[in-house]
């Protein structure tokens, strides 16, 4: 914040934007060295040019509250030598006695905001949390209201501190695994942009990232129910059963379902990769998530299909299982430095032996 802000809010000249700076100033900043010699700076000049109380006023005004607290404070047995006030503390005092009249009428300003300016606010306060799960390690956060949420590689979720109102809300980019507390007052709902998973207490995977075209849904146990988001309608496609997976294609709006094994869908919270009769593509793309680099697949190759599971293996050991288990071989291309300093993800491609 500028020297120049602080004079026009003694003065009584700032407007909203300076307001808020001046806020987020008086709670962060306004003890550090640099405020206080403003504050100094300002006094100074404030004696010069004779603009604010006078020394005989602030006098008056300090010695009443002095004795208010002295009416409010026990009487010591014990005599302590009392020290006069040093020329610092005496001229800080002056200063916060100054502050009091643009302080009162900044309060009286936040008081009387309108009603619609208090909400907008509110919301930013409510969904202000958001954790992301960094490449290469999976994260796991505790919510309030008790429910647990594991997140994938390079996965995020928006939720807020405390949930409020009659349901508990969070916004999902990528993979999370939920453990809902169960509260059949307030159903938590996944919100995934054009899909909502809507639950009391239950366990289930939602897959979600913002650059595909399916949404996947695993229900471990308990109930959910989906709800198609739309150009500000909701629709219900319906209710799922434990044991049951969901794709739901959010560009022709179908829903594939399959029931049975779903220990592949959920096995990366234990750090595995399940893959049954996966295509290379659909391999070579979690892996993609799951090491940040990018694949260049050959045309030949991408009919193979892949019966495996990976356990927290390193990624070329894995790219060596594959050239066993197909003809593949694969290559790295060197990494590119980009105009912003930084460096291109590394590329591997895979073609036919």
């Amino acid at each position: 914040m500028k020297k120049e802000i602080l004079i026009k809010f003694l003065n009584n000249q700032c407007d909203k934007h300076e307001l808020d700076e001046i806020i987020q100033w008086a709670n962060n900043h306004a003890l550090d060295n640099e405020s206080k010699g403003w504050g100094k700076e300002i006094w100074d000049n404030s004696q010069e040019d004779n603009q604010y109380i006078e020394d005989e006023k602030l006098d008056i005004l300090f010695e009443k509250i002095q004795s208010k607290i002295r009416e409010n404070t026990p009487t010591r047995k014990v005599n302590t030598p009392v020290k006069e006030p040093s020329s610092y503390i005496t001229w800080f005092t002056k200063v916060a006695a100054i502050l009091i009249f643009p302080i009162l009428g900044l309060l009286l300003y936040t008081m009387t905001e309108n009603h619609k300016e208090s909400a907008h606010y509110s919301n930013l306060m409510v969904d202000s949390l958001e954790i992301v799960a960094p490449i290469g390690s999976r994260t796991v956060v505790q919510l309030s209201d008790g429910s647990e949420v594991y997140l994938n590689y390079g996965s995020s979720l928006k939720y807020p501190q405390f949930f409020t109102g009659n349901t508990r809300g969070v916004v999902l980019s990528g993979e999370g695994y939920f453990d809902v507390a169960h509260n059949p007052k307030k159903p938590f709902i996944v919100k995934t942009g054009k899909l909502n998973i809507k639950a009391l207490g239950t366990a289930f995977n939602v897959t979600a990232y913002p650059d595909e075209h399916l949404i996947e849904t695993t229900l471990v146990n308990g109930k959910v129910v989906l709800i198609e988001h739309s150009n500000n309608k909701s629709k219900t496609i319906g209710a799922m059963v434990p044991g049951q997976h969901v794709d739901f294609n959010t560009k022709s709006g179908e829903v594939y379902s399959t029931e049975g094994n779903i220990e592949k869908y959920i096995s990366w919270t234990q750090g595995k990769q399940i893959f049954e009769d996966a295509t290379i593509s659909y391999v070579t793309q979690r892996l993609s998530r799951m090491y940040n680099v990018n694949f260049d697949i050959a045309d030949n190759v991408k009919d193979y299909i892949y019966t495996v599971t990976f356990v927290d293996e390193p990624l070329y050991q894995i790219l060596d299982l594959m050239t066993i288990a197909t003809p593949i071989k694969y290559s790295i291309d060197t990494r590119k430095k980009l105009e912003d300093g930084t460096f291109s993800k590394q590329k591997i491609i895979i073609e036919k032996k």
